[in-house]
């Protein structure tokens, strides 16, 4: 018996990985539609970020309380994988509690991850508390409507449920322990669990032995399910979160690089010493869709956790504009998703689609470039760039701008200034002094 266990184990573990690497490809696939951007330099600043930012979570703290719940989470999402490591162990050659013969250290290890578990299910239970009853503003926004809700209280409720599972097995193995039951080593501690002894002491050997063995392949199952479930999900974030601030911006903040065609082009009819007159002409200016954007901006959509800090202090955002930095990425994303599965399908031709479709102009020319979105962002989004290269698109290649810019283009080309006056009536207002 004990080796069918062993083999539908490692069945399901090969199936799960595979299915996980496939899904993966994908995703890198679709980043990769975006054009190129070298973000290799300064590889110590770009460590520094991400130990910073990724796993010390420094930009979470701007809010006290969703902080101290997520470092429940976070924390115990990547420590209890320790457990999960040992029951893959088990699972596979058949042993239980592979790293008891550590002893002491085995024992608090065990004791600390119950404890990080009931951590995790408090912060799971407030998360959802904050959504539904208290209802914070930024989780009900009318992009959140429908899919995005439904995917945060699907891993909140999973998670609950995943933690649940592990203390009622850690329950259930105690008393078998107590009862000396075959395969059942003295080992652990079980600050929690022991709470729970009393629901199942009343249960025979044979029945202790079944539940325990169903609460761990439940725990096991739930996190090869939970785990193919993450590319699905806004949760991608778990993993994208750290190459994402790894290659974050560490240009300062609101710097806007000049378009290097129109550059040369100005020089050139300046004729500048460093201008290229022989420089072929760019195709396009800005960005229509996807493919026009960096690889960088793609994974940047795929790294959202929607969290909504960035619409919660975006300017436009706050009096009532259509602009939400949070739906920008999100309609990156879809966009890239939509694209990639034409391709899963063999479709390489253009589909007479494109970002503008998912975004209104509204939208894009609502923005301040005041950067809020960008600093408040957990994991270094930045929504920013999008909107300015989509803005380059509109007025390069589609002359659509706002009236008060038009105006302002057409005085730069007229007076060399933004003012609607020549430059030999520039001092008329020092007469009046």
């Amino acid at each position: 018996m004990q080796i069918v266990q062993q083999i539908i184990f490692v069945i399901a573990l090969a199936v799960a990985i595979y299915i996980f690497a496939k899904n993966v490809g994908k995703i890198r696939r679709n980043i990769l539609l975006g054009k190129d951007d070298d973000r290799t330099d300064n590889k110590p600043e770009r460590w520094k970020t991400m130990l910073k930012v990724a796993f010390g979570q420094t930009k979470m703290v701007a809010r006290p309380i969703p902080a101290i719940l997520h470092f429940f989470v976070y924390t115990g999402f990547i420590l209890i994988n320790i457990e999960v490591l040992e029951i893959m162990i088990d699972g596979i050659f058949g042993t239980h509690r592979f790293f008891a013969g550590l002893g002491p250290i085995y024992n608090m290890a065990i004791g600390f991850f119950e404890i990080l578990a009931v951590l995790v299910l408090v912060g799971c239970v407030l998360f959802l508390t904050r959504r539904f009853i208290s209802r914070i503003p930024r989780f009900h926004k009318p992009e959140m409507k429908g899919w995005p809700t439904k995917d945060a209280t699907i891993i909140l409720i999973v998670e609950i449920v995943l933690m649940a599972a592990l203390l009622k097995m850690n329950a259930c193995d105690q008393i078998l322990q107590a009862r000396g039951a075959d395969h059942y080593a003295q080992a652990g501690s079980f600050p929690v669990s022991q709470y729970l002894v009393p629901i199942f002491d009343g249960f025979s050997d044979g029945s202790l032995i079944a539940m325990e063995r169903i609460f761990w392949w439940f725990h096991i199952i739930g996190i090869l399910v939970f785990l193919n479930y993450l590319p699905y999900s806004k949760h991608f974030h778990i993993i994208l979160a750290f190459p994402n601030t790894f290659y974050s911006n560490l240009k300062p903040k609101g710097t806007i690089d000049n378009n290097a065609a129109i550059t040369n082009e100005v020089k050139t009819m300046m004729m500048m010493p460093d201008a290229d007159p022989n420089a072929p002409p760019p195709e396009s200016f800005g960005a229509k869709d996807i493919t026009d954007l960096s690889w960088k901006n793609i994974m940047d959509a795929y790294t959202c956790t929607e969290c909504g800090r960035c619409t919660s202090e975006c300017p436009a955002n706050q009096t009532g504009k259509l602009l939400s930095p949070r739906k920008i990425m999100m309609d990156v994303r879809d966009r890239a998703e939509e694209v990639g599965k034409r391709l899963d399908h063999g479709i390489e031709e253009p589909d007479n689609k494109n970002l503008l479709d998912y975004l209104s102009t509204e939208e894009l020319w609502a923005c301040q470039t005041c950067n809020a979105c960008t600093e408040a962002c957990p994991v270094n989004i930045d929504p920013l760039d999008i909107i300015v290269q989509m803005r380059q698109f509109l007025v390069m290649e589609q002359a659509q701008a706002p009236s008060e810019l038009n105006m302002m283009f057409t005085n730069i080309e007229n007076n060399g200034a933004p003012w609607q006056f020549p430059a030999s009536d520039r001092d008329k207002w020092t007469t009046e002094i």
